[in-house]
């Protein structure tokens, strides 16, 4: 993937999410330079966008599959994920 070619959608679409977010944090540095002509920046921006979005979809779906075995009265059960954001 060249960095400085703007990404279909299709191609969005076929990143994992570690290529997502590091392709999304080229976007960041690049706009955050200020040497981006306007359009371009427009463009970057959109592109950002979207890639934020599929790597918050990914993220809602890998929590939806995260369990938790818990022992229960001799038992495993499962229940879901749930995040404490105060724990870190």
């Amino acid at each position: 993937m060249k960095n400085e070619e703007l990404l279909t959608d299709d191609q969005i679409n076929e990143l994992s999410f570690e290529q997502s977010l590091e392709r999304l944090e080229i976007i960041v540095e690049k706009l955050e330079s200020g040497n981006v002509p306007l359009e371009k920046a427009i463009d970057l921006f959109q592109e950002g966008m979207k890639l934020a979005k599929r790597c918050h979809s990914k993220l809602e779906n890998i929590e939806h599959k995260v369990e938790v075995l818990l022992e229960k009265d001799g038992e495993w059960l499962k229940k879901p994920f749930e995040y404490d954001e105060g724990a870190e």
